[in-house]
């Protein structure tokens, strides 16, 4: 039986009480190409109805300033916050059926457990890839397919070189 690789998306901070992104998702979404202003938008998109306000299902600055001081002292970039704001999380057409404190405990624990596998990763770089090469001819990735063995092979990512060998 073939072995399901996944990977974890998040890591959430206690103490700042948001997510990072883990360095092994960052790592795998820049060398996929799946990154846009942050590596997670796509998949805000399908957690927001498949729909393209899900790529703002992170913007909150006014959350991220809110903590400055403390992640400062942490040691953390404040614009690498990905911080949960309930009232994101309804859209008021037919609800909302929560409140906010219930809806923020929800989406904490789901993006706390998030894992994706490997090959719906696979699957989103494609489709991007392919995407791309009509829009931004200087962002399709030909190697798409030799990269995406290197990880099936266990080879790690490299992110930054022209080829990403």
């Amino acid at each position: 039986m073939k072995e399901r690789r996944t990977v974890r998306i998040f890591r959430f901070l206690d103490e700042l009480d948001a997510f990072l992104v883990t360095d092994e998702y960052r790592e795998l979404a820049d060398y996929l190409h799946l990154t846009e202003w942050t590596p997670v938008v796509w998949i805000g998109r399908l957690f927001c109805m498949d729909n393209d306000v899900g790529e703002h299902w992170f913007d909150n600055w006014d959350l991220r300033e809110e903590r400055a001081a403390k992640t400062e002292a942490m040691g953390v970039s404040e614009e690498k916050l990905l911080i949960i704001d309930p009232d994101r999380f309804q859209d008021g057409r037919n609800g909302p059926c929560h409140d906010a404190l219930q809806r923020k405990r929800f989406w904490t624990d789901v993006l706390r457990s998030l894992e994706l596998s490997y090959e719906t990763l696979f699957e989103e770089a494609r489709k991007f890839n392919t995407r791309i090469k009509g829009i931004l001819p200087e962002e399709y990735l030909p190697d798409l397919e030799d990269r995406i063995e290197r990880i099936c092979s266990g080879g790690r990512p490299v992110v930054g070189s022209p080829s990403g060998q």
